[in-house]
């Protein structure tokens, strides 16, 4: 079973944003992610069909990948990503209840925070690593200070306005990993462009991090 300890181990992380991708891109777009190495892939759920989405791209990759679900904002959400074998949870907000609803479920918890209160309350509900949105609107020295009072390992993942160029600068602030929304993709791209896309963003990931 994933966990919070494992999530990352022989992985990148770089978690995949497919906001606006449908059932019939379920199978290309991830895997040309996966074959980049992006394997940690998140649907939001403003997507059109997206549980029919998730539920194709874990029946094609199995293991290979991790996929679940975004904007996920109530508890019968949870559950619908849950039953079509989605494993992560990400918010852009914290409600507690989603969180303990993820937990319930044996799933992997991000919520979205900002500020200090939100960030302990995420940790006490049981998340398992906190997202950190907007990130182009917190800023690095912000996050920083955050950080300094978060209990130690403390997985964080900076959402929000990010790319492959603001990678060395969140490097500095000692950030977990990253969400890469419409740089990575955006609804009516090219196969071949998202691959370009994703080979660009993780050589710009093992450049930074030396991986």
């Amino acid at each position: 079973m994933i966990s919070k300890n494992n999530i990352f181990e022989q992985r990148r992380p770089l978690i995949g944003i497919l906001r606006g991708i449908t059932p019939l891109e379920a199978e290309s777009i991830s895997d040309v992610l996966i074959e980049s190495g992006i394997s940690i892939i998140e649907v939001p759920l403003n997507s059109p069909e997206p549980f029919k989405t998730i539920e194709r791209m874990v029946k094609f990759h199995g293991k290979n990948g991790i996929f679940g679900a975004g904007t996920v904002l109530k508890e019968n959400e949870v559950k619908s990503v849950s039953d079509c074998g989605g494993q992560i949870i990400v918010s852009p907000n914290l409600n507690t209840l989603v969180v303990k609803k993820t937990k319930d479920l044996n799933m992997l918890s991000f919520p979205g925070v900002f500020t200090a209160t939100e960030c302990f309350d995420a940790i006490q509900s049981g998340a398992d690593g906190l997202k950190f949105f907007p990130a182009s609107l917190l800023k690095e020295e912000n996050f920083n200070a955050l950080n300094a009072v978060l209990p130690k390992n403390t997985i964080s993942i900076a959402v929000g306005g990010i790319n492959e160029k603001d990678f060395s600068s969140w490097l500095n602030v000692n950030i977990s990993g990253f969400g890469l929304g419409s740089n990575l993709y955006k609804p009516g791209m090219l196969v071949e462009e998202v691959k370009l896309r994703a080979q660009q963003i993780v050589k710009a990931y093992d450049k930074n991090f030396n991986v």
